[in-house]
C-alpha cells in the first residue's frame, strides 16, 4: 500500500475510476446484447431503436476513452450491417 499522501489520494481516485469504467463497459455490453436480441427476433423496428441507443452509448464510451474509438466504430458498423440485413 502507498505511504505518501499523494499516492494514497491517487489510489482512491483509481478505485473510483475503475468502478466508473466497469459500469460503462457493462452498459456497452448490455446495449449490444439488446440489439442482437432484436436481430434474432427479426424485429426491424426494435432493432433500429436499440441500434440508435447502442450507437450513442458506444460513442460516449469512446469519447471518454473507456473503449478505443476504432473498437466502437467497428461494433457500430457491424451492428448496423446486421440491422440493415433484417430490414431488407
Amino acid at each position: 500500500m502507498a505511504n505518501h499522501k499523494s499516492a494514497l489520494k491517487r489510489h482512491r481516485q483509481s478505485l473510483v475510476a475503475r468502478a466508473r469504467n466497469r459500469s460503462a463497459k457493462t452498459q456497452v455490453k448490455n446495449v449490444i446484447k439488446a440489439v442482437r436480441a432484436a436481430i434474432d427476433q427479426k424485429d426491424a423496428a426494435a432493432a433500429t431503436a436499440a441500434l440508435k441507443e447502442a450507437t450513442a452509448v458506444l460513442d460516449s464510451a469512446a469519447s471518454k476513452k473507456i473503449i478505443h474509438w476504432k473498437t466502437a466504430a467497428r461494433k457500430v458498423s457491424r451492428l448496423n450491417l446486421a440491422v440493415n440485413k433484417i430490414g431488407a
